[in-house]
């Protein structure tokens, strides 16, 4: 691996077997991001039941999306100014640092507390991996690569379900409960990804001073945390209660704060303004949040439905998931490989956008009775839509910004994506508890005329446990409905399908507003050189023109 030359004269040719190197580091932070997300969605439901804490969930997963969302284009910044190399390891380091207290939890609120600093590092290994592709390696040679960082979301989208399952399953590992290995298993994968980075991420890096926009990544904070706050618990509250009206305030001071500051440090600003004046990234990151949105209602409420309406085992659920991961890794090799052999990738996302369009819609339609090889189809095509969506969309964007500038922008999509799925992940939630408790009332009232129900409800046991389903106390902890008979347990599962179907019809109707947005993406050529060799040139040409000048002095 050569190591790198004088500041000022970057090698800017990389070879096949470098860039493959290099991947290699990137692709192990990259698992640590994808396995954590993947393993969370099938233990989510036995950590929060064994918190007691089923209907706080949200408050975990918010949490992790809020701080990863925040610094995603700080990092972006940071390692534009200083080098991609530090922060990429200062990353994977809190990473671990955050997996080690979640382990520790007693609780949900303490659960969330680490699970925000986990987030931190999370934001730094998805956008620093995909920024750094794009300083080694050109947009038109992209693709390629990035069938590799596909094979590792695919990797762990397998592997995840079927470890979170397993650790969620099982009772005490080592006297430690079952979960914490959820945790706990990114400790050593974290170390070697440290180990393998600090080894062979050598670029040559060009320092530019800078200075750091703080007063916006303050004001994004302050305007973010309150609305996601009242999002979570707007349906405790009430929405039009004291605290949420504080929050609304709160919050929109705080962006008013963040477009001021971003105009005042222009271009040294954390998103800056200007770069939304180009048409491919203001398209870019409104249809990323709207994809976020979409893709997130998807995702949080598709385990759910397995584990609590089909009866799924954890590790069942994860493993039923994988028609889901199928779809996206086969669009996103076909899209990555159509793009590399014909330049053009503006009809990706508008394909991958009707596709996910027509799964929501099918995905709304599924009931207590669907059989599961329909769900299963229906799964195979939200992948296929994501697939072809999310690669082009980065491609499209480092492709029509400055190398200068390849960080801030790839950390703008991300930032837009991850914005979106925090959304979407607390507002669907939202809407899920919020509709649930009528919905299984009006599933048992139907229920009552039923002769069958009657008689297997009347046993003594089995009306304990009902009495338990139709308060709603059996949001906190779901694990009840194991013990209820198939007759009286129907009810419930209707009443919980029911209400899933208001979620996707929600994300129907948002994902076609993201259709709409794609279609005014433009198409520009494909640049056939890497961010680095661009910069090499522009420095060599700098360089020309300055000894120019002092021979015609």
């Amino acid at each position: 691996m050569s190591h790198p030359t004088a500041v000022g004269k970057p090698a800017a040719e990389f070879t096949h077997r470098q860039i493959l190197t290099i991947l290699g580091g990137l692709m192990m932070g990259m698992f640590l991001a994808a396995l954590d997300q993947t393993i969370m969605a099938t233990a989510t439901r036995t950590i929060a039941d064994d918190l007691h804490g089923f209907d706080l969930q949200a408050w975990a997963t918010t949490a992790f999306l809020i701080t990863s969302t925040i610094s995603t284009p700080l990092y972006g910044k940071l390692s534009d100014i200083y080098g991609r190399r530090p922060f990429f390891l200062f990353a994977i380091g809190i990473f671990i640092v955050g997996s080690m207290l979640c382990g520790l939890s007693q609780n949900m609120y303490e659960l969330a507390a680490f699970r925000a600093i986990q987030g931190i590092g999370a934001g730094g290994l998805m956008s620093l991996a995909l920024a750094i592709i794009g300083d080694i390696v050109p947009p038109r040679e992209r693709a390629k690569y990035q069938g590799l960082f596909l094979a590792v979301f695919g990797t762990a989208s397998v592997l995840g379900p079927i470890l979170g399952g397993f650790f969620a399953g099982a009772d005490e590992l080592l006297w430690v409960d079952g979960w914490r290995w959820v945790f706990y298993l990114n400790v050593p994968i974290g170390v070697a990804a440290m180990a393998v980075v600090a080894k062979v991420l050598h670029l040559p890096h060009t320092r530019v001073n800078h200075r750091i926009d703080w007063p916006g990544a303050v004001a994004l904070i302050v305007g973010l945390v309150p609305l996601l706050t009242v999002a979570e618990q707007g349906r405790d509250w009430g929405w039009g209660s004291g605290r949420s009206i504080a929050c609304y305030a709160i919050g929109v001071i705080g962006l008013v704060a963040f477009v001021f500051a971003e105009r005042a440090y222009k271009e040294e600003a954390l998103l800056p303004l200007r770069l939304f004046g180009n048409r491919t990234i203001a398209v870019g990151t409104g249809a990323s949040t709207i994809l976020g949105i979409a893709m997130f209602g998807g995702l949080m409420t598709v385990p759910l439905y397995l584990q609590i309406v089909k009866g799924s085992s954890a590790t069942m659920a994860g493993l039923q998931m994988i028609p889901f991961v199928v779809g996206i890794m086969t669009g996103s090799i076909i899209s990555g490989q159509l793009i590399s052999r014909t330049g053009r990738y503006r009809i990706f996302p508008i394909i991958g956008s009707t596709l996910m369009v027509i799964a929501l819609f099918l995905f709304s339609l599924i009931g207590a009775d669907t059989p599961l090889w329909r769900t299963m189809l229906v799964m195979v095509l939200m992948g296929l839509g994501l697939g072809g969506n999310m690669q082009p969309m980065i491609t499209a964007v480092q492709n029509a910004v400055s190398p200068r500038e390849i960080g801030v922008a790839t950390g703008a999509v991300t930032f837009f994506r991850s914005m979106g799925g925090t959304l979407g992940t607390a507002v669907f939630l939202s809407v899920l508890f919020n509709v649930l408790p009528g919905n299984i009332k009006d599933a048992y009232a139907d229920a009552a005329k039923d002769p069958a129900f009657v008689k297997a409800a009347s046993d003594p046991a089995q009306q304990q446990l009902l009495a338990q389903a139709q308060g709603g106390g059996g949001l906190s902890d779901t694990s009840f409905i194991n013990k209820l008979t198939d007759v009286v347990a129907h009810p419930f599962k209707v009443g919980f399908s029911d209400s899933v179907h208001v979620v996707y019809l929600m994300a129907f109707f948002i994902m076609l507003v993201g259709l709409v947005a794609v279609f005014f993406l433009p198409e520009i050529p494909l640049a056939t050189r890497s961010a680095q060799q661009q910069r090499a040139d522009d420095a060599a040409k700098a360089e020309v023109e300055a000894d120019t000048a002092t021979h015609a002095h």
